[in-house]
């Protein structure tokens, strides 16, 4: 066993005359008996003081730099203890307590920790070393606080050893939840993750993502920095810079560490939003530099100082800007109010913070309100000489209140939580035991009943979470400046399940509001419309502001990408905030083309109707005679209507009866068309062809009738088997950007290709047959215009075709129209026309003697050519000459030539007779 020995330096230090620490009861800052002991462990010093940097014995140093706040806390517990004292809560037990200073002092902390662990009843004061503690006897049965997580964990790692409750009241570092590490600590407040949380949460709620951080080196500010660091990266808040300050006052860097952060602060001009992990009096200290310098922030506050008098009554605090706070949430603080208000610095032997607060308070007696908590700090940095009891009790009872405006309401009541779960779980331990002898139970008793305690509290109930948390949740505070004094007022409570803000007055939905209009980014706001572009900054939050492209839009601000719309059914122009719905297009009827083309194809039919009527009331003249007859041209007009009709069948929205017929009617009423005029063109040739051979091949070829339905009848079949297998249909053409083409799909382009390719082919063989007869009488000759229509008739479709496969849109019929419309209008032009000019204009010419002298006047013309011909071909193959008449003689070839050409006009007087004949009347022919 070994035995240790607790060095022990006197609380009393901070004064001149008080006596050297001879015993361990003279480290003991306040105590009270009691059956039962509560330890405590508070920071009412602010510092070590030493003379040299590193000590050379192993002895406490003198503390100085008294914190009127701290003192107030242990005074809380004080109070917590003697109101359940006074309850019939413990039924004649009583809880005493012993308090011990830590002077922000791990070192201190260590040292009253094992004077808590020092064995009970022993004269002397030792620890004893055991390889299980669970019948040992220490001094006290439970601990409260510390305050500070890094004087926490290291008393925690100590007091584990024996399982001795440790309950903090501030303590919040994220780690102090592992139970594993530290399975004897409780605490009554939320851990730092929720604080950092409702920290993350409230800087992007207020719009800002480029924020600097400030904490302290030790595991606490660590702790909190990375928690805060992994927080603000989840709600897309980007940090600029992190400043690290020593933990400890008694560090001689720290006034360096706190220049050289205000210089980053000022450098980083557009953060505007600091985050503040600090003690109160580096917050001091910090504020005091940064009034100086004329920086003005927003500071976000975490529940170490966030309500601290001490910082609220720095000189011209305002100017360092708004202070945002998150603190705990605080209970009734009258009982307090009232044992402030009736507290006594007479007998004081067994409280010496008491003690020492007076003299302070004494020695600023000439000193004004606003500036005592200054004149505290200040004179507690040295020594002072006792003074008469009567004037500090006077300068304490003159000033009563003023301890009430450092209360801290949020702290007090986590105070009074902890004093309240320990005498629950003391109640609650002891109802089969006799507590009021102090070895009733062992420590870790205690603590398996605390763990699972739940007492109620002002109408709440309140019991620790498997990770020894009581998660009260937090209010967030603001500073404002009322009547010339920074007040402190509650905006809002963070609901930890829910992560909300709650808000209850429009007053505090207005800050909220202001707090908004302040920024704080790394890059300008980028509005609806754009989207962000990182730049190679390490920060996301660092970017430009770049359009949305076209079919892309962003309806917020700030978005990290553009959405696309819809390209099928949506689109959206550049920089757009939204997408718009397409509009569906064809050729419409009110179209100004679609009526110049509709206009076109009406006067085509009027065309068609006129000639119809002008051919039918000049039946019996030649002119219609050689034309085929009434029937060949009143089909062939028909065709031309219902070229001209199906041209209707392009215009308006497509339907799958327009799609399937507008292609059909025109391929069949073309092909029908050109077939007559085949056969036409057949019959010119057969009636005025002199050449044996090919009389012979036109006879044999010619068959009206059969030509026309032959040649109808195979479009037919193609059109037929298209509408079966591959039938046009209408179709939604979304590759434009803005609109939708309601267009008809071909169905089967092969097919489409096949109709147009057979018109092609018997336009190319009537354009043969009519080329041949191009030198036929002039003003019958049907041949030359019908080659001439076939010409046109090329032309327009070779020009279709590159233009059709180029063109989309609404406009893609309107070509196929224009090509139908030329086509048509050549046709019918080269084929009707001539005829009706003669009819209308030529009167003298469309008469049966007219027309016989034309023929006799070709045939003579014919029959001399054919002569000379076949002259010419028989004296090449003799070698027979043939002298001209004009010389003067007569050759016996001459004469021979003049025989053949009389057979010649012989024979095709005969052979037109006979072809005539079907033009004029017989009793005519035998006058020719």
């Amino acid at each position: 066993m070994a035995l240790l020995i607790i060095p022990m330096t006197c609380f009393g230090s901070t004064l001149a005359t008080s006596p050297p620490c001879q015993t361990p009861d003279d480290f003991v800052a306040a105590t009270s008996p009691g059956h039962i002991t509560i330890g405590g462990l508070f920071a009412i010093h602010e510092k070590m003081l030493s003379s040299e940097d590193y000590p050379r014995r192993p002895e406490i140093q003198k503390c100085v730099g008294f914190e009127i706040s701290i003192f107030l806390q242990a005074l809380a517990m004080i109070h917590s203890i003697e109101m359940i004292n006074n309850s019939p809560l413990l039924s004649g037990v009583t809880l005493g307590y012993e308090i011990y200073d830590t002077c922000t002092e791990v070192t201190v902390a260590m040292a009253a920790t094992l004077r808590f662990l020092s064995k009970l009843n022993c004269s002397r004061e030792i620890v004893e070393f055991k390889c299980d503690y669970s019948s040992y006897m220490p001094r006290v049965k439970a601990v409260i606080g510390a305050g500070y997580s890094e004087i926490t964990m290291a008393v925690s790692r100590m007091l584990n050893l024996q399982l001795m409750p440790q309950v903090s009241y501030e303590s919040t570092a994220e780690i102090l939840s592992d139970k594993i590490r530290f399975p004897s600590f409780l605490r009554t407040v939320p851990s730092d993750f929720y604080q950092t949380k409702a920290m993350a949460h409230l800087i992007q709620k207020s719009g800002w993502n480029w924020i600097g951080i400030i904490a302290t080196d030790d595991d606490y500010g660590r702790l909190a920095l990375n928690t805060f660091t992994v927080q603000t990266a989840a709600n897309n808040v980007c940090i600029a810079f992190k400043e690290v300050l020593p933990a400890f006052l008694s560090d001689n860097t720290i006034e360096v560490r706190i220049n050289e952060t205000l210089e980053k602060i000022i450098a980083e001009a557009q953060v505007n939003v600091i985050v503040v992990f600090l003690r109160q009096f580096h917050v001091f200290k910090l504020f005091s530099k940064a009034i100086e310098r004329n920086i003005n922030k927003i500071w976000i506050a975490s529940d170490n100082w966030s309500t601290a008098t001490k910082i609220t009554t720095i000189p011209n605090v305002k100017r360092i800007g708004k202070v945002v706070g998150f603190t705990f949430r605080r209970g009734n603080m009258s009982s307090f109010h009232s044992f402030l208000q009736n507290l006594h610095i007479f007998p004081s032997e067994n409280n010496k913070p008491l003690h020492e607060y007076a003299m302070l308070l004494s020695a600023c007696a000439y000193v004004k309100d606003s500036d005592l908590s200054q004149c505290i700090s200040n004179n507690s940095q040295g020594t002072l000489a006792y003074k008469a009891n009567e004037d500090i009790e006077r300068n304490f009872s003159l000033r009563n209140d003023f301890l009430w405006d450092y209360t801290e309401p949020g702290l007090v009541h986590s105070i009074q939580l902890a004093v309240r779960a320990l005498g629950h779980a003391i109640r609650d331990l002891c109802q089969a035991r006799d507590c009021q002898n102090p070895n009733a139970f062992q420590p870790w008793e205690l603590l398996d009943v605390l763990k699972n305690v739940t007492f109620t509290d002002e109408g709440n109930s309140f019991h620790f979470d498997a990770n020894g948390d009581m998660n009260t949740g937090y209010d967030v505070v603001l500073w404002k400046e009322i009547d010339g004094h920074m007040t402190i007022t509650k905006m809002a409570q963070y609901d930890l399940k829910n992560d909300v803000f709650i808000i209850t007055d429009q007053e505090t939905k207005n800050e909220f509001r202001n707090l908004k209009q302040i920024q704080s980014k790394c890059s300008k706001e980028c509005s609806p419309g754009q989207m962000k572009k990182t730049t190679r900054s390490q920060h996301i939050c660092c970017y430009e502001c770049v359009n949305c492209p076209e079919n892309h839009y962003s309806n917020q601000t700030d978005m990290d990408h553009c959405l696309l719309c819809n390209n099928e059914t949506h689109w959206a122009p550049v920089r757009s905030t939204r997408c718009f719905e397409k509009e569906v297009e064809y050729l419409n009827w009110n179209d100004s083309l679609a009526i110049l083309l509709l206009s076109l194809s009406l006067l085509g039919i009027l065309f068609v109707l006129a000639i119809g009527i002008i051919f039918t009331r000049n039946l019996n003249t030649p002119i219609v005679k050689s034309s085929g007859g009434l029937l060949v041209c009143y089909v062939i007009l028909l065709c031309h209507f219902l070229n001209f009709a199906s041209t209707g069948f392009f215009i308006g929205e497509p339907q799958d009866f327009t799609c399937k017929t507008r292609q059909t009617l025109f391929g069949v009423s073309f092909t029908l068309c050109i077939s007559c005029i085949l056969m036409k063109s057949l019959k010119i040739l057969l009636a005025f062809s002199f050449d044996p051979k090919l009389q012979n091949f036109l006879k044999c070829l010619y068959k009206p009738i059969l030509i026309i339905f032959t040649c109808t009848g195979i479009q037919v079949v193609i059109c037929t088997i298209w509408l079966i297998f591959a039938a046009p249909a209408v179709e939604e053409n979304v590759s434009l950007p803005r609109v939708i083409i309601l267009e008809c799909e071909e169905g089967s382009v092969l097919a489409f290709g096949t109709m147009l390719g057979y018109i092609a082919i018997l336009a190319f063989i009537c354009f043969i047959f009519a080329f041949k007869g191009r030198k036929l009488p002039e003003h019958y000759n049907e041949a030359k215009f019908i080659t001439f229509g076939m010409l046109i008739y090329f032309i327009a479709w070779i020009t279709f075709i590159p233009v059709y496969a180029t063109t989309f849109g609404k406009y893609l019929p309107a070509v196929e129209i224009i090509v139908i419309l030329i086509s048509n209008y050549g046709i019918l032009c080269c084929t009707f026309f001539p005829k009706c000019y003669v009819i209308l204009c030529k009167q003298e010419t469309n008469t049966k003697s007219a027309f016989l002298k034309m023929i006799y006047s070709y045939s003579s013309h014919a029959a001399s050519s054919l002569a000379i011909s076949h002259v010419s071909l028989d004296s090449t193959n003799s070698s027979i000459t043939m002298t001209d008449p004009s010389s003067g003689g007569r050759s016996a070839a001459w004469q021979e030539g003049k025989d053949l050409q009389a057979q010649a006009f012989a024979h095709i007087c005969r052979e037109n007779a006979t072809r005539v004949s079907k033009i004029l009347p017989r009793k005519r022919i035998s006058s020719i």
